[in-house]
């Protein structure tokens, strides 16, 4: 029996038209969107592999078109409660002043087909583009399905995003140097540090900047004790932990989140240690924690509000006919916020 030629109608995506096309699925998107921002060229691919496999846009696509409510969803999974407070608030605030309709849904699992099996559910709510802060924004999984659903997104705090993406975020190498810097300034000498959760790349960032500080400073990186972590405070305490226990335990410890930082002090306290006398400790993100703990912390304020407001106006953007979108990636200012948990190093 022959094969057929091509599949029928409806089960054409737009991965298949992509793939014909030799574009990404978000180019595809855009075009069919009526958006400005794409070569003449590139959508004259577009639109030729549009006829040639017969293909129909979703129905999400088509109200936009029709000018009805956007629907945004915002697919969310951090082990940080502060953290995603912050970022709810900012996202939901954005939506308001658009007037679009934010659709929230949690996605629990960590494997990629549970990710997987979460995205297809939620991509049946007609969501017509997605916001994915992180973890979720490095989750091939997740991204995979939206692509293949035709529907557009934009990753937060994504260090390496694929190319043509929209994504928003900070300077995490920077932020890190400079807050080990801060630590170095003041005089500390041995200074432990706490990884992220190495299914970030912003975890990786926070490092390099760590490492690089060091190495400005004509310090023995090899004589700063490390231990991993994963962005919860329980996973703070068992780090923190670790270098305390130490032979020659640190003067400072540079938490990669103020969740792991918090559970640091605690540590210390547990321990009969004050902070900052017998040890500094700062973390990373400035959430709400950081100024409900005793001491306030030292750490870098990376504005988790205004990420959330600058992903929904990006993905507004990408969606709406006619609009010039005006980057694809918006990297957004961070500040080092020193406060009553890091002080010079006791003298031994």
């Amino acid at each position: 029996m022959s094969k057929p030629s091509r599949r029928s109608r409806g089960s054409i995506t737009v991965q298949d038209v992509a793939r014909e096309a030799g574009v990404s699925a978000m180019t595809v998107s855009r075009v069919v969107n009526g958006g400005t921002n794409v070569r003449e060229a590139t959508r004259e691919a577009v639109l030729a592999a549009i006829a040639k496999l017969n293909y129909s846009p979703n129905s999400a696509a088509r109200s936009l078109a029709a000018g009805e409510a956007t629907q945004i969803g915002l697919l969310y999974s951090n082990p940080s409660a502060a953290y995603l407070s912050q970022f709810l608030i900012g996202a939901l605030a954005a939506a308001r002043r658009a007037g679009c309709h934010l659709v929230l849904e949690a996605c629990e699992g960590e494997r990629p087909e549970e990710q997987a099996e979460a995205t297809r559910g939620f991509v049946q709510t007609h969501v017509q583009g997605v916001i994915l802060p992180p973890p979720l924004s490095e989750a091939g999984a997740v991204r995979a399905e939206l692509e293949a659903a035709g529907i557009p997104w934009v990753s937060v705090a994504m260090g390496l995003p694929p190319e043509g993406s929209l994504n928003v975020r900070i300077d995490d190498f920077a932020a890190a140097s400079a807050m080990t810097k801060h630590l170095i300034d003041l005089g500390h000498r041995r200074i432990g540090f706490i990884r992220g959760n190495p299914n970030q790349t912003s975890s990786a960032e926070r490092y390099r900047g760590f490492c690089a500080a060091i190495a400005a400073a004509g310090m023995d990186l090899a004589a700063m004790p490390v231990e991993q972590g994963y962005f919860t405070f329980r996973s703070g305490i068992v780090a923190s932990e670790a270098l305390l226990d130490l032979p020659e335990p640190p003067t400072a410890i540079f938490a990669s989140n103020d969740d792991m930082a918090a559970a640091t002090v605690g540590v210390a306290h547990r321990r009969g240690l004050h902070v900052p006398q017998d040890l500094s400790v700062v973390g990373f993100d400035d959430t709400a924690l950081a100024t409900t703990m005793w001491p306030e912390l030292t750490t870098v304020r990376q504005p988790i509000a205004a990420m959330a407001e600058a992903a929904l106006t990006m993905l507004l953007e990408a969606l709406r006919p006619g609009v010039q979108s005006e980057a694809a990636e918006q990297v957004l200012a961070h500040q080092l916020i020193v406060r009553e948990s890091c002080a010079p190093p006791p003298r031994r």
